[in-house]
């Protein structure tokens, strides 16, 4: 039985504790931080150890490696790469030059990943930031256009893909109107249904996409007690139907480190997949927390299952990328 969640991991290697709890609830899959990554061989290692636990050469193993602020893998052992607003920078001087950097951005990420053994990116990020919004987003967040951050994101999206790695988009149906931190507290977004529509049109452009991740925001047109994440109306109305979303679904954290969300872990969790999300993340790797989140899920549901198998067939064997040519091309590009 799989367990449907992606948990984290407490240090750089398994503890026997983790490693008898991973064995035992089986979760879909598992995302590292930077408590995770010491050098290359070391995380390729952890998540090779991951995947013997879970018998599964598939096992979605997700990083948040962004750019700028938002990178878990850090020099000197990675590249770190720059925010997604540079490229919506060089978008406004050359539109056809920024999908291009932004493509060998994605590449030379991905590239990164594979090679340290991890096959899912957090990224790219396709909020529309609006004035007088929290900062959260701010540069993490390619342009204020929504054609911008488009062209920009399936770009950046595409460079993964072929480098062997899987996209993210988040934080489906927007976080860029949010005044709040969603890890201090629950931001409440008062905006119009017809406002909204502007940040679900990347969403939407994309929503081919294998995977997404939900804001914990509350949108009090589309449902006045609920953030996204446990909202059933939003999940099934908005990201299922209006946006067309129809790949694999996860919770944005539901840990420690986000005070968005109310109630026990447990609570979380079960509400979570109650409201329509695939999969809960929870990422600070407390192991007590963990056990009282798969205590309380069910099964991952067949039609979750679906949509992961119908996503691990995108992580194929990566073409030859000439990364020191990608990155002088980007280095000429940025200038």
């Amino acid at each position: 039985m799989t367990v449907p969640a992606i948990f984290g991991v407490s240090g750089p290697t398994l503890s026997e504790a983790e490693r008898a709890f991973f064995d035992e609830s089986q979760p879909l899959g598992f995302i590292l931080f930077a408590r995770n990554c010491e050098t290359p061989a070391q995380v390729k290692a952890l998540c090779a150890d991951l995947r013997t636990v879970t018998g599964r050469a598939d096992t979605p193993v997700l990083i948040d490696q962004e750019g700028g602020r938002v990178a878990r893998l850090q020099a000197p052992h990675w590249r770190h790469p720059p925010p997604a607003q540079v490229f919506g920078a060089l978008w406004d001087r050359d539109s056809e030059a920024g999908c291009c950097a932004a493509k060998l951005n994605g590449q030379l990420i991905g590239a990164s990943l594979r090679h340290s053994g991890i096959n899912v990116d957090c990224a790219p990020v396709l909020d529309v930031p609006v004035p007088g919004s929290h900062d959260i987003i701010g540069d993490r967040a390619f342009h204020i256009d929504p054609e911008a951050i488009v062209a920009l994101g399936r770009a950046f999206a595409d460079g993964l893909i072929e480098a062997g790695v899987l996209p993210v988009v988040k934080h489906i149906p927007g976080h860029g109107r949010a005044q709040a931190d969603s890890h201090a507290e629950l931001p409440v977004v008062a905006a119009s249904v017809d406002d909204l529509e502007q940040d679900f049109a990347p969403f939407r452009a994309l929503r081919d996409m294998p995977l997404a991740m939900t804001a914990h925001v509350l949108y009090s047109a589309l449902d006045a007690t609920h953030p996204a994440t446990t909202s059933a109306s939003i999940i099934e109305g908005i990201i299922r139907t209006q946006i067309g979303f129809e790949g694999l679904l996860m919770s944005d954290d539901i840990s420690s480190n986000m005070k968005a969300l109310s109630g026990g872990f447990a609570d979380r969790a079960r509400e979570s997949i109650a409201a329509g999300c695939d999969v809960v993340l929870h990422c600070d790797g407390d192991l007590e927390a963990m056990h009282a989140v798969a205590e309380a899920l069910p099964p991952l549901s067949d039609r979750a299952a679906i949509r992961w198998a119908q996503a691990s067939f995108l992580i194929v064997e990566p073409g030859s990328i000439n990364e020191s040519a990608a990155q002088a091309e980007l280095d000429s590009l940025l200038g």
